[in-house]
This record gives C-alpha cells, sequence and structure tokens, in this order.
C-alpha cells in the first residue's frame, strides 16, 4: 500500500491516472472516486493517451455522485457507494475485486473525503480494507489531503502504509518525495504544474445590476425574488462558506481573494446597465486615480453607501491614518466576521479581493491608470479585535499572504462549533440566529453572493467540488444531532426545512421531491447543467442520515426551469 500525500491540488489524482496508464497492461484495475465522478477519471485518461480496447479491466466506485446528491451512471463495471459510509465502501470494493481475481491495483482517490465524514474511523478502513487488499497480493494506491485534518490522523495514516509519497509545492515549482518504499531508496522527482479549465457557468449581470439598484435605493420597483424577498439570512451564508473551506482550508482562501480580483472585468458592464444618472454621477464625481486621500474618501464614500444598504457592514475611511497609496477604513458589524469573535483568525480571506478588484476596474474605466491593487487586515474581530481594519495599496502589500494562509485545523473546528451552536439552537430550541444591533441579521442577494464566492464557483472545479462536500457533511451531522436529540424523523424534516424557509433560502415545499422556488445559491446565475452547488449537497446529507434518502437536483433556475427541484432515490 502506497500513501500520496500532498495539498489539495497538487496533482495527486494526475498521479493516479498516470499510476493506471502505467499499469493496465499489467494487471486489472480498481478506482474508487470520492470527489469527482468515473467519467471525469476516464476523459483524463483518454486525454493522456488512454486507448479502449483494454488488456484488463478496469472497473469504478463512485463514492461522489451519491454523496453529494448527483445522479450516477449505470454501467456494469460501476458500483455506486457514499463516503458517509465507510461500509458501503468496503462492500463495494470487495464485490469488484470478487469480480476481477487477485493481483489488481486498487486506486483509491482519495480519502480526505471519507475522512472528513467519518474522522478518525478511517484509520479502521485503512486497516481492515485497504491493508487486508494489499495483504492478499494486491497493491494499492490511495490519496490523502494535507491540512484538511488532524495531524495525528495523517501521521497515523502513513504509518500504516508500505510507502509514502509526499508532494510538495514550492515557487510555482512540485516535487514527488518519495519517503518511504519498500523498493525504491529515498529520493525526490520534479515536475511541472498542470491547472484544470471552469465550467459554462456565469453571473446574469442585468438581474445583478437591478438588483443592486433597489437594495441600495439607486432605482425603486419589486423586489426580484417574489416570494421571499431579496435578503437571506447572513448565517446561511457563512454556514456554506465555511463548511466548504474545510475542504481546502489552506488553499481555498487565497483562490477565493485572487479569482475576487477578477470582479473588475464586470465593473465596465456593470456600469453599462446603471441608470443614467448614475451613470452621470460616477462620471461627475468619481475620480479617474484613487491614490490620494481626498480621492480615495471620496469613492469609499460611495461604497460604504451601498454596503450599508446591502447591509454588508458598517464602513468609515480613516482618513488622519492614510496617505497616498496608502489607505485604511473601518468596518463594524462585517457580514464575514459577525459571531466569530476571537476564534484565532482574520476572517475576511477572499472578499477584499473583490474590492482590490472594484478599485482596478474603476479606475481603469474612468480612464485613469491599470494598477493591480491589494489589501489586507490589519485587525479583525476573529482575532479578537473591537472591529476590523482594512489597509489598501496599490501593487504588492505585506502580510496578505500569511493572512490568508492563517487557518489551521484547530480554528476551523472552532468556526464550526460556533455555526452548529447557532444553528442547533434554532433548531431545537426556537433561539434567534445572528442578530447584528443595527444592520440586522439579513445581507443582500449581492452580498450572499460574495459570502459563497460565486466568482470562486464560476471558475473552480475544486471549489465546486468543495461546496458540494461542505454541504454533504454539514447535512449529515445537522441530521444526526437532530436523532440524537430523540427528534422523530419528520419532525426532524420539518424543522430543517423551516430553518431553510426562515434563512430565505427560498421558497420550499416537499411531497414527492423537494422544490425551492427562487433559491438564493443559482437565483441570477445561468449554466448548462444543476448548479445548486451546496444546496444540493445539505438536503443530501441530511436526508440521507435521517431517512436513509439520497437525493439529486433534476431542475434548476440557473438551467432556466422555473424552480429548483430534487427527487429521491
Amino acid at each position: 500500500m502506497i500513501l500520496l500525500v500532498g495539498p489539495p491540488g497538487s496533482g495527486k489524482s494526475t498521479f493516479c491516472n498516470q499510476a493506471v496508464l502505467n499499469n493496465i497492461s499489467l494487471r486489472p484495475i480498481i478506482y474508487v472516486t470520492t470527489e469527482s465522478g468515473p467519467s471525469k477519471v476516464v476523459k483524463s485518461l483518454m486525454e493522456m493517451g488512454f486507448g479502449e480496447a483494454l488488456p484488463h479491466p478496469l472497473v469504478f466506485v463512485d463514492a461522489f455522485h451519491e454523496t453529494v446528491g448527483l445522479p450516477s451512471m449505470v454501467r456494469p463495471d460501476l458500483v455506486d457507494a457514499s463516503c458517509q459510509d465507510l461500509t458501503s465502501l468496503s462492500i463495494a470494493i470487495t464485490k469488484l475485486q470478487e469480480g476481477i481475481g487477485e493481483n489488481s491495483l486498487l486506486v483509491f482517490d482519495s480519502l480526505t473525503s471519507p475522512y472528513m465524514f467519518n474522522g478518525s474511523e478511517i484509520l479502521r478502513f485503512v486497516r481492515l480494507t485497504l491493508l487486508r487488499l494489499a495483504a492478499e497480493g494486491n497493491a494499492v494506491l490511495a490519496c490523502v489531503d494535507e491540512g484538511c485534518g488532524k495531524e495525528e490522523d495523517l501521521v497515523s495514516m502513513m504509518s500504516a502504509a508500505d510507502g509514502i509519497v509526499k508532494i510538495e509545492l514550492m515557487d510555482g515549482s512540485k516535487t514527488f518525495n518519495v519517503m518511504k518504499h519498500p523498493e525504491l531508496t529515498p529520493t525526490k522527482i520534479e515536475v511541472p504544474m498542470t491547472w484544470s479549465p471552469g465550467i459554462s457557468y456565469r453571473m446574469d449581470m442585468e438581474i445583478w445590476t437591478q438588483h443592486i439598484e433597489m437594495t441600495t435605493g439607486l432605482s425603486s420597483g419589486p423586489p426580484l425574488r417574489t416570494e421571499v424577498g431579496d435578503y437571506v439570512n447572513l448565517f446561511w451564508g457563512n454556514f456554506a462558506r465555511w463548511s466548504s473551506i474545510l475542504w481546502d482550508p489552506k488553499r481555498l482562501p487565497t483562490m477565493i481573494y485572487n479569482l475576487n480580483k477578477r470582479n473588475e472585468s464586470n465593473i465596465k458592464e456593470f456600469i453599462r446597465l446603471l441608470p443614467w444618472h448614475v451613470r452621470l454621477y460616477l462620471k461627475l464625481f468619481i475620480p479617474k486615480n484613487f491614490s490620494k486621500v481626498k480621492d480615495m474618501k471620496k469613492f469609499m464614500s460611495f461604497l460604504f453607501v451601498g454596503g450599508e444598504a446591502d447591509r454588508h457592514s458598517i464602513g468609515e475611511y480613516l482618513e488622519d491614518a492614510s496617505k497616498t497609496d496608502e489607505h485604511y477604513f473601518r468596518e463594524g458589524e462585517d457580514m464575514m466576521c459577525w459571531g466569530f469573535d476571537n476564534v484565532g483568525a482574520s476572517l475576511h480571506l477572499g472578499i477584499l479581493g473583490t474590492i482590490a478588484g472594484a478599485f482596478r476596474g474603476f479606475e481603469r474605466d474612468r480612464g485613469g491608470p491599470d494598477r493591480d491593487w491589494n489589501l489586507v487586515e490589519t485587525k479583525c474581530v476573529g482575532l479578537g479585535d473591537p472591529y476590523c481594519l482594512v489597509k489598501a495599496v496599490p501593487g504588492e502589500i505585506d502580510g496578505l499572504k500569511e493572512s490568508l494562509e492563517s487557518l489551521d485545523h484547530t480554528i476551523i473546528e472552532r468556526i464550526h462549533g460556533r455555526l452548529m451552536d447557532n444553528l442547533m439552537g434554532f433548531v431545537l430550541h426556537g433561539k434567534p440566529l445572528w442578530e447584528r444591533p443595527r444592520l440586522g441579521g439579513e445581507v443582500s442577494l449581492h452580498m450572499f453572493s460574495h459570502i459563497i464566492a460565486h466568482d470562486a464557483a464560476i471558475a473552480s472545479e475544486r471549489y465546486r467540488m468543495a461546496m458540494r462536500l461542505g454541504g454533504a457533511m454539514g447535512g449529515k451531522e445537522v441530521g444526526e444531532l437532530l436523532l440524537d436529540a430523540g427528534m422523530g424523523e419528520d419532525e426532524a424534516v420539518r424543522r430543517v426545512l423551516n430553518l431553510l424557509e426562515h434563512c430565505k433560502v427560498g421558497k420550499v415545499a416537499l411531497d414527492e421531491t423537494i422544490r425551492i422556488v427562487q433559491n438564493c445559491e443559482s437565483f441570477g446565475m445561468r449554466s448548462e447543467e444543476p448548479s445548486c452547488f451546496f444546496t444540493s449537497g445539505f438536503l443530501n446529507g441530511f436526508f440521507s442520515a435521517v431517512k436513509n434518502q439520497h437525493v439529486k437536483e433534476t431542475r434548476c433556475i440557473a438551467m432556466g426551469d422555473p424552480y429548483c427541484e430534487w427527487e429521491f432515490r
């Protein structure tokens, strides 16, 4: 058994695919997928030169689709399982192993997802399933992400393996460090980096511009979400955000920050769709260059009015502390930090990339300089400060990398614990969710989209996967906690659907299917496939825990359907 260890996104799946190409001529292969479907593996193999006529069988355990509530393929070389249920994984592997015989290769990509759902129980699974398979004359290659769980659990998995290959990333290069192997001496192999493309998933700028106009008072009219209004409970956005970050705490904040900076590419389209009097105001009163204190103050005053109307935060530009090309502003009741005081980390993380993108986009659109702005928190409620303090400069900024990579397992557990305590207090005892003194407990759809990082979902397959699996894990935990509290199945379902309605996720109905009208996650989005990544995962995790049922999304408003709908399986 060889364990492949590395940070998320470091190329472990590519390594697994290469192992398939190198071994298919020698022996049968069982491929377990937990973070994507078998079709993606086959597509990657074909792109790497995989032929259609195989000398030995290649069969799959699909432990992804059932986990997150997606429809899986029906084919004779595939068995379904779930990351939530280690027994189902063992049974699926054994079933395929009996069909193809000994001297096979099991590729397990990856152990991270079943570990996140089952904790240290994964160690028993490794011993009783993977090591047993290896002891019977087969080979096992298993991946696990570094930094997504307790260090002692990773050490235990590494101790159990016969060999360890660790992927190390540094300065744009990637090295495979063979730390332990039954037949090789320790060595290091450097390879080039690779990247994956996004999907056809985009924001409808006309809808979002109209929504921003109405929530900020630039124009009047009825809400776009006629059933539930254009605001979402602050808790739901943060629950989705932090459940997703669990899957990649070191890399996702940096990725979200950089992707949100691309917001500047939408500024020109956004301005074009604004009412004529707003465009005239921008032309006459917003400066072309934000270097000087008086000019940045004018622009930030414009942003703060909109931010408070959107219920983002209460902002104040600090004129006395700022100087040319170095600006400071303070935020109170911030949507990213409320409820997480003194957890041990800066919490704005990716959202500041959106403001950096806005600075660049507005300067460029007004005919000013084309500059790469950056922002970093120098104080944060999450660090125990009474307010959040943000520094903004054009060009590089000190402390940004350290801030974006400041999360560790202890901090994530602390944040997750507060979220679950708050959720269970509401569901079990009717206690209120977070309520800010001045801005209240809701944020606009526009701000909700920034909390869950729509820009990252558009661009990153990794983030979409994290949202699906984070939702599934969160739903499973909620279901199990309600059952442990002595609540009946039907009552648990009723109360969770009430939670969704209270949070204004959408208008929820349950009969033979689950329907959510005007679901906040996909409202204003356009896609060729169902795009309620977190919602689907949450519903599937919850119903699998409470009623042993799985759901799949069959309709989605992002695809042009009148509502989002999930069927039971």
